[in-house]
């Protein structure tokens, strides 16, 4: 599938749609991502401020998302495990990026050539407009290359 339709469906998916999430970028080569969330009088809290699940949702699919497509049909690839950390109140628009870069493949393939699970943590901060980080993510991949790919029978 490419890039701009899985962006322009997961922009129409309920749980992206009615949280106010919207991908605003998702690169061809699936290796950069980024995500807006406006604040709307349907997605804060009682205090005003943007729901806590809003803000983790908005980061919630893209790490494993741009890993599985990097990594092609050869490995298995799931979220394994997430944390998130609240800084400061997220007022206005807020904004998460995903860069997935070739030193990072790499060492996953490494970790992985011989069959072996690897789980790795990426980290994303959400900012608003300012520049600050209003909260932290991290998210735990797991990755393990198929025994049919390590065997070479098969191929992405």
């Amino acid at each position: 599938m490419r890039a701009s339709i899985l962006r322009h469906g997961m922009n129409a998916w309920p749980p992206f749609l009615f949280a106010g999430i919207h991908i605003t970028a998702l690169s061809d080569d699936f290796r950069h991502a980024r995500v807006e969330l406006r604040r709307r009088w349907y997605n804060r809290n009682y205090v005003g401020t943007h729901f806590g699940g809003s803000l983790f949702a908005m980061t919630d699919p893209f790490w494993m998302l741009l890993t599985m497509r990097a990594l092609g049909r050869d490995y298995y690839v799931w979220d394994q495990a997430a944390e998130i950390r609240f800084l400061k109140p997220g007022r206005g628009t807020v904004h998460a990026r995903f860069d997935l870069d070739d030193g990072v493949l790499d060492a996953i393939r490494a970790a992985t050539a011989d069959g072996t699970k690897h789980l790795h943590w990426f980290e994303t901060p959400i900012v608003d407009d300012a520049g600050e980080t209003v909260a932290a993510v991290r998210k735990q991949v797991y990755v393990r290359r198929k025994p049919a790919a390590r065997d070479g029978s098969a191929g992405a």
